[in-house]
């Protein structure tokens, strides 16, 4: 036994299952209990030294256990596995004397294990052949078989078609129908780039029935289930691919009715066109009766891709030009587009009602001309030739009534945690969790001030119990721990300084130290929030502070200066000095207009943070002034040297930040002018961002706004997500605000555009928005080729469908000239030549006057959209302007 324990310290792996086998049971079992002891004790090691023993760890104990479930529960122990490969060669030679049920119970047990049965697959495999038993069904083992499989052919010089490799498979007849039923198929299956390369699972799947291995119904039935049941965009790529290589039949396709109808109402667009493909067939074939044709057609005229309507629409034209008696129950469903976004659909859709409106009886006709109230002014003329007088509908006068959003209600921040499980319930939730809850930070990060205060020894042992198994608590060396924390900007650091995993000596020359380094606000302000992090660090293993002045008062950050005030009194009786970067925090945070009288409630105080806070307060004026700054850049591609132009926004210098607040706090008095290139701060917290300077929306969004503009400029994701919290932000929004939404609002991703779209209501509901100087700079951005005008129409759609027409008016007034002067129409102009008539159509004009260029696209020749929904949108301003 000791031989073992020894091989196992000095990690000779190899003599492991040589040692095994000189071992009775016993000794085996005694063993065993001196390697638990080992393994649990390695926990505490650096990963460094945990990883040189863990295989031959792992091997010795697979070898002792003498039960099945304890000896995959040791195998499966990510401690154990985590570090390497499995060493399966000698694992498999330490259990050669078992009996094969019992490495059969073994193999099912860590193929049953969803944790690790992928990574153990060649080891499962190995003691599936040795037992000679069924091999597993789970879910872990046949993704692990796919990527064996795929990675196998990979590592061959000559790689063999994967039919071959299939067909010598011992696991392929069991396995490949389990490929269709797994939640999530390996990515190396999902390779389609050469569709006819024989190593590629698309092509090899669709040839499997022909090669006998696979029956063709599992196949088409598999690809039909997992279409109808939606995944991510590569798996149902994947499929539809193999899908079409099978070529279904005309009976396979009439059996599959039910999932066709499915996959069209609800699939995505290229299911769904593919669906809609082969309903037509079968219609074609006279196999799709008109009753399942409407089921479909409700759905599918309800989506919002154009291509997918409008071929709706034409199969639900041949039919009844086929059977016209089937009006009766077709043209209801036709009706359905009368609600479509699209113009162009509903009079689409219009027509074909008129072309057999004469098919149908009574009932279905008073239904129909129903229907047509929900269609605008451009479609009134027509409506009222096929149903004999005016359809009722939207007038655009005066009972037009503006919907937006309710105004941002401020939320008064909770009171520190109470009770110990209460604080305790919240470190542990901010530790484990990658979210940014703001107010939960603020209230922990209070919590731990005032409990350490009040009973040090009852916190730190509920807080060591709650927090067991953190990195910072596993034993590692102090010095490590505490060089990995220098950098920490979680709430994390307090919690180690106060459970000893950080000296004092650290805290303080962490505190002393300049944290406010580097080139961006992101930087800057994470900066800020570790300066006050170690000073909280401090105050905890001191015990003198009663509690933080900075807590916010509302949950977006802002401070009552009343309250400040009060705080700033009770550490005056208390003796207590403010930590700097506390009150330096609590200054950005307080509220400054109008708040004169808790200026001369701090004055009283007679301390120096009262007269700090009182100048503060009368000054009243932003952290830094904000102004215009045109970035130009030039690029060489090829032999031409390109030019841009970038609108963005600097800030000057404000000197009382240098000399009044802590080197943290510098950066943001400094005048900062941008440069190019993206910092590596996007995707962080930037709830943080703004519960720092909630005051100051204005020169937050000019610090911001480069890596908004970089965001949509390079296509990015996430990047407006700053934007809709300054919108809510109480402070004036001015020309940084608005020009970092106009940016939002020409965003690649359409989450990024609806975010955008909800901070434009935010402010229009707050009255901030100035619709005029967003459509400026909108115009600004699509003149420089910045934003494309069909993502801008997207989101301008989008606020204008929320009930917000009169709000989005005056952006696209200020819009469409600069388009409309184009001598070739930008794509997408016809869609916000659209977006505007309905502006107009539901709000009117408001006395503006005419756009210019307008006229000119209405008059030009053709029936293409640009011009019709030019025309469309002089009518319909030139009715607003009689009714005005």
């Amino acid at each position: 036994m000791k031989e073992l324990l020894t091989a196992v310290r000095e990690s000779r792996t190899h003599e492991v299952p040589a040692l095994l086998v000189r071992m009775d049971q016993g000794e085996r079992r005694a063993a065993l209990v001196e390697l638990k002891a080992l393994r649990k004790e390695m926990r505490g090691w650096h990963w460094e030294k945990q990883r040189k023993i863990a295989k031959a760890l792992m091997v010795a104990g697979a070898g002792c256990h003498t039960g099945a479930a304890g000896c995959a529960t040791w195998i499966g122990g990510r401690d154990l596995s985590g570090w390497h490969r499995s060493p399966v060669p000698l694992i498999l030679a330490a259990l050669a004397d078992r009996e094969p049920d019992w490495l059969a119970d073994v193999a099912h047990r860590l193929a049953a294990r969803p944790a690790t049965a992928e990574a153990t697959y060649e080891l499962i495999s190995g003691l599936v052949k040795k037992a000679q038993c069924p091999v597993p069904t789970t879910e872990g083992f046949v993704r692990g078989w796919a990527d064996a499989l795929t990675a196998g052919q990979w590592r061959q010089r000559r790689r063999k078609p994967l039919v071959e490799v299939l067909r010598a498979d011992p696991y392929a007849a069991v396995l490949l129908p389990r490929l269709f039923e797994v939640p999530e198929l390996p990515p190396q299956m999902l390779w389609t780039d050469y569709p006819e390369d024989p190593c590629q699972w698309g092509s090899t799947l669709a040839a499997l029935p022909a090669e006998g291995l696979l029956d063709r119904s599992v196949l088409v039935d598999g690809c039909v289930t997992r279409l109808l049941r939606g995944g991510s965009s590569s798996e149902l790529r994947f499929f539809l691919t193999v899908l079409r290589a099978l070529g279904l039949t005309e009976q396979e396709e009439a059996e599959r009715i039910p999932d066709w109808i499915g996959m069209a109402a609800d699939g995505p667009s290229t299911v769904a066109g593919h669906a809609q493909g082969v309903l037509t067939r079968l219609d074609g074939r006279g196999a799709l009766s008109v009753r399942a044709l409407a089921d479909v057609s409700v759905s599918v005229l309800f989506r919002t891709e154009k291509k997918l309507v409008r071929s709706q629409l034409v199969l639900l034209g041949k039919v009844l030009r086929r059977d016209p008696s089937a009006a009766d129950t077709l043209l209801p469903v036709v009706a359905g587009a009368f609600e479509h976004e699209d113009i162009d659909v509903q009079e689409r859709a219009l027509k074909l009602v008129g072309r057999y409106l004469s098919a149908v009886g009574a009932p279905v006709r008073e239904e129909l001309a129903r229907s047509a109230t929900l269609l605008g002014p451009a479609h009134r003329t027509m409506v009222a030739e096929l149903f004999g007088g005016p359809a009722a509908g939207p007038s655009g006068t005066a009972e037009y009534e503006e919907l937006l959003p309710p105004v941002p209600v401020l939320r008064l921040l909770g009171p520190p945690p109470a009770t110990l499980p209460e604080l305790v319930e919240d470190v542990v939730v901010l530790t484990r969790s990658t979210a940014s809850d703001v107010t939960v930070f603020e209230r922990a990060l209070d919590g731990l001030v005032r409990h350490a205060r009040l009973d040090r020894t009852a916190l730190t042992d509920a807080l060591r119990e709650a927090l067991a198994g953190e990195w910072w608590l596993d034993g590692e060396p102090r010095a490590r721990t505490e060089r990995d924390l220098r950098s920490e900007k979680r709430i994390g650091l307090v919690v180690a300084a106060l459970l000893g995993r950080v000296s004092a000596r650290v805290v303080q020359e962490e505190r002393a130290s300049w944290t406010g380094t580097g080139t961006c606000v992101h930087a800057a302000l994470e900066g800020i929030l570790r300066a006050r992090l170690w000073e909280a660090a401090d105050a905890v293993l001191t015990g003198d502070v009663p509690f933080l002045l900075a807590v916010p008062t509302w949950h977006t950050g802002s401070l009552d200066p009343a309250v400040l005030v009060e705080r700033l009194r009770t550490y005056q009786r208390l003796g207590v000095r403010p930590g700097e970067a506390d009150f330096a925090q609590a200054l950005l945070r307080v509220r400054r207009g109008g708040s004169q009288e808790a200026a001369a409630a701090a004055a009283q105080l007679g301390t120096a943070e009262g007269d700090r806070l009182a100048a503060w307060l009368r000054a009243d004026e932003p952290i830094a002034p904000v102004y215009r700054f045109d970035l130009e850049s030039r690029a060489r591609q090829g032999q031409t040297v390109v030019r841009s132009h970038r609108p963005l926004m600097a800030t000057r210098e404000r000197p009382f930040i240098q000399d009044e607040f802590p080197r943290s706090f510098h950066w943001l008095g400094r005048q900062q002018i941008p440069a190019r290139g993206t910092c590596y701060h996007w995707g962080d917290h930037p709830e943080q961002w703004t519960a720092a300077l909630p005051e100051d929306a204005e020169t937050l969004a000019a610090w911001l706004l480069p890596a908004i503009a970089d965001g949509t400029i390079d296509e990015l994701r996430g990047h407006v997500r700053p934007l809709t919290l300054l919108a809510e932000l109480d402070s004036p929004a001015g020309e940084a605000v608005h020009l970092s939404l106009a940016y939002g609002l020409g965003s690649r991703d359409p989450e990024d555009r609806l975010s955008a779209v909800d901070a434009l209501l935010m402010l229009a509901a707050r009255g901030q928005l100035d619709a005029g100087r967003l459509g400026e700079h909108v115009a600004g951005l699509l003149g420089h080729g910045l934003i494309k005008p069909s993502r801008l129409a997207d989101s301008v759609r989008t606020a204008a469908a929320t009930g917000a027409y009169r709000t989005t008016l005056p952006v696209m007034t200020a819009v469409l000239p600069g388009l409309l002067a184009h001598e070739k129409a930008p794509r997408g102009m016809s869609d916000l030549l659209s977006v505007t008539a309905d502006c107009v159509e539901h709000c009117g004009t408001a006395g503006a006057g005419p756009i210019p260029g307008l006229a000119e696209t209405a008059t030009r020749g053709g029936t293409s959209q640009l011009v019709r929904q030019a025309k469309r949108l002089a009518d319909a301003w030139e009715r607003s302007a009689e009714l005005a």
